[in-house]
């Protein structure tokens, strides 16, 4: 038996727990995300229906201050799985949408730990958590979020992570919107998520225990702008939509995200770093 087998013996009997988040979908929280998106906040007013997306920010993890590890997330066991590796980084989501939120009216956010799957690949021994967030209101389930985390192995001191090898996106885009990843946007934006995640605001430790060459924009982040530039140039109403991030993008760069013409309902789009390097992927589709 493997010592990842042997791992499992304690993870496996957190699959299926569940974590219940109340929220309130207080106006104030929605106006200061409208904000960060350059949206103007007196638009937002006591019922107003919410962009689809924006379920992301309610129902959020507030453990307490003792409770949060050296990376800046909960520590192991609190929130998550006690995983025995300390690097978290978001890898892919897969989201049905069935209705959309309303300001200043009871929420519910249900976190189940879906999956855990052990691996081993080019870059050594993984664990993939897969987490299932349902989000309901006024007695209708609105939205329910497939997220994948995958933990790494520590970084040597001094060495560099080996985690990824850029490809580049392709040009052969019919659109594109561009946005600068600066301290601010990623700063207000992991307030927003509540994300202490180090990695995202703490360059010594982001260099020296996690072997990234500069700060890492929120992959969250990248994940909102990307739905965001794809309701700019679809049509009909969002129904689902699926992600694979690739690459990290750092911040204080920017990040293009390139689509194609929406057909059929469905849109295909991508993102692309300052270099031209593929850094997620994303297929929406839209209902009429």
């Amino acid at each position: 038996m493997s010592w990842m087998d042997e791992a499992m013996n304690d993870l496996r009997p957190w699959i299926g727990r569940v974590r219940t988040v109340e929220d309130d979908v207080g106006l104030m929280s929605v106006r200061r995300a409208a904000g960060t998106f350059n949206v103007d906040p007196a638009t937002i007013v006591r019922g107003t229906e919410l962009p689809p997306h924006w379920f992301s920010f309610i129902g959020v993890e507030t453990v307490l201050q003792s409770e949060i590890g050296p990376d800046g997330h909960a520590k192991k066991g609190v929130v998550l799985p006690p995983i025995p590796m300390p690097r978290r980084m978001g890898a892919g989501r897969r989201v049905k949408v069935m209705g959309r939120l309303r300001v200043g009216e009871p929420a519910v956010k249900k976190a189940e730990v879906a999956n855990i799957v052990p691996k081993t690949g080019r870059s050594g021994d993984i664990f993939v958590l897969t987490m299932r967030h349902t989000y309901e209101q006024g007695g209708k389930t609105l939205a329910v979020d497939e997220m994948d985390a995958i933990y790494r192995q520590a970084v040597p001191a001094g060495q560099k992570t080996t985690a990824t090898v850029p490809t580049k996106a392709r040009t052969d885009h019919a659109w594109s919107e561009r946005t600068e990843l600066t301290n601010t946007l990623n700063f207000r934006f992991s307030a927003l998520t509540w994300n202490a995640h180090r990695i995202h605001y703490d360059g010594d430790y982001t260099r020296s225990e996690e072997g990234y060459p500069a700060i890492v924009s929120n992959g969250g982040l990248s994940m909102h702008l990307m739905v965001d530039a794809a309701l700019k140039h679809a049509q009909g109403t969002l129904a689902t939509y699926t992600t694979r991030l690739v690459h990290p993008l750092w911040v204080g760069e920017s990040i293009e995200v390139r689509g194609e013409q929406q057909k059929d309902g469905k849109l295909r789009i991508w993102a692309a770093d300052k270099n031209g390097v593929l850094c997620g992927e994303m297929d929406l589709e839209f209902t009429q």
